[in-house]
């Protein structure tokens, strides 16, 4: 079992829009793997980054990729940070991961004042977003087997572009 594609990349990229519409074009589920810790944890990110920190966040986050990963022929969109963790940078070998790419002006302006989103909360989201880019653009693209620019693209023609990658 294996799911149809794997969706990666930062915050603002729109892994669960082009996510949702992806799996509508293709006819299969998603499994959004922050909904997946939302739902396993009973709490909702933010909660558990506030209550427990990131590292407990990090570790119901690499249960639930994994446990997404065992899905059959399903889209599966992955948090942003989830390409830290080495264990599942190892279990999407062999996978159909796309790097959803988006610039740092772009993805500033998508993710507006970081609402919702614990590690772009804070005094500079526009540094922090620099900051997190730079740390994990070399990850995405080392997991990635198909790498699409959002930047200027409408949700259709991402999940166009997507669909004529595959």
């Amino acid at each position: 079992m294996s799911p149809r594609v794997v969706l990666v990349g930062p915050p603002g990229a729109g892994k669960t829009t082009i996510g949702r519409k992806l799996a509508a074009r293709l006819e299969l589920r998603l499994v959004d793997t922050d909904q997946l810790v939302e739902l396993q944890s009973g709490r909702t990110v933010p909660e558990i980054f506030t209550t427990d920190g990131e590292a407990t966040f990090r570790a119901l986050e690499e249960r639930a990729v994994l446990d997404a990963l065992d899905e059959d022929e399903a889209v599966v969109s992955l948090g942003g940070g989830a390409v830290l963790s080495e264990r599942t940078r190892a279990a999407l070998a062999g996978h159909t991961v796309v790097f959803l790419a988006v610039g740092m002006a772009e993805g500033v302006r998508r993710t507006g004042m970081g609402v919702g989103r614990p590690l772009l909360a804070g005094i500079n989201p526009r540094a922090t977003f620099k900051a997190m880019l730079d740390a994990r653009l070399g990850l995405y693209r080392e997991v990635a087997t198909i790498e699409v620019v959002t930047d200027g693209r409408s949700p259709a023609a991402v999940v166009d572009a997507v669909l004529a990658a595959l």
